[in-house]
């Protein structure tokens, strides 16, 4: 059964991806349920077509194209969503899932490291530690060795 389930799925303060742009399908689901199990389509799939939707500006498509390109099939996202034993309640966490996946691939990349040195003092004390946990050892022995 296709469902047109008319809710945006806000991704972030500004990102919001319109219901037209979603494709809902949902479907019978293993696990709990009890005897409405094999009667309910509580499974529910939500894809987006992300190569294809004039929603993000091209730098930010790209992104998410490369970060989430094992995911996609023909650029299309989906997200499946079958643990709960209520068709609504898997429609929330499909939801969910999406703004999460969505908003993770279009994030800024996260600022390069710097590379920094370690201080003389930090060097210093690491060396005496190494030396004292060795000579703790070497008094541990039963023969001198000088």
């Amino acid at each position: 059964m296709l469902g047109g389930v008319l809710e945006d799925v806000r991704v972030n303060d500004r990102l919001t991806i319109p219901a037209a742009e979603l494709s809902w399908r949902f479907s019978r689901s293993g696990g709990p349920g009890g005897q409405g199990v094999n009667t309910t389509d509580s499974r529910v799939e939500l894809s987006w077509d992300l190569a294809g939707s004039p929603l993000l500006p091209t730098a930010l498509r790209e992104r998410a194209l490369a970060r989430l390109e094992s995911r996609l099939v023909h650029g299309v996202l989906t997200v499946v969503a079958s643990e709960h034993r209520s068709q609504l309640r898997n429609r929330e966490a499909a939801a969910a899932r999406l703004a999460a996946l969505v908003a993770s691939a279009v994030a800024p990349p996260p600022q390069a490291r710097r590379a920094t040195r370690p201080t003389r003092g930090s060097v210093e004390r690491r060396i005496a530690g190494k030396k004292r946990r060795g000579e703790t050892k070497k008094n541990r022995r039963s023969y001198p060795t000088d």
